[in-house]
């Protein structure tokens, strides 16, 4: 059977390009990857040897509403070193969050544009 071997990578709709680069490279680290011009603002961002595409498009769901604790909403989840270290630069910036609720060491917030992350220390 050829199956899936793996996540390639995940798409988000964001509504600014800046705003985003700020909170995934700025906060989260991560790297930017080259992006061909597709006729619309967006970033590319390179995590592990999977990618994360931010698309600067109208966005079709609602963004108000979610719950509080993106674990129970849609979300990427990623793994990371030390979630301390993750929870401390988020307090600085001033960004919420939740820890899992499972007793699983993770923890979950929304970017600037209401998508939901989980990070799984790992």
């Amino acid at each position: 059977m050829n199956r899936p071997l793996a996540i390639h990578h995940v798409s988000m709709i964001i509504a600014d390009s800046q705003r985003a680069r700020r909170f995934y490279e700025g906060v989260l680290g991560l790297d930017l990857a080259e992006r061909p011009d597709l006729g619309f603002p967006g970033l590319w961002l390179t995590i592990g040897h999977q990618q994360i595409h931010l698309l600067e498009l109208p966005n079709p769901d609602p963004v108000e509403g979610r719950p509080e604790h993106a674990g129970r909403d849609r979300h990427l989840a990623m793994t990371i070193g030390s979630l301390d270290a993750l929870a401390a630069r988020l307090e600085e910036q001033g960004i919420s969050f939740t820890r899992s609720r499972s007793g699983r060491k993770a923890l979950f917030c929304r970017d600037p544009d209401g998508n939901g992350l989980e990070f799984i220390e790992g």
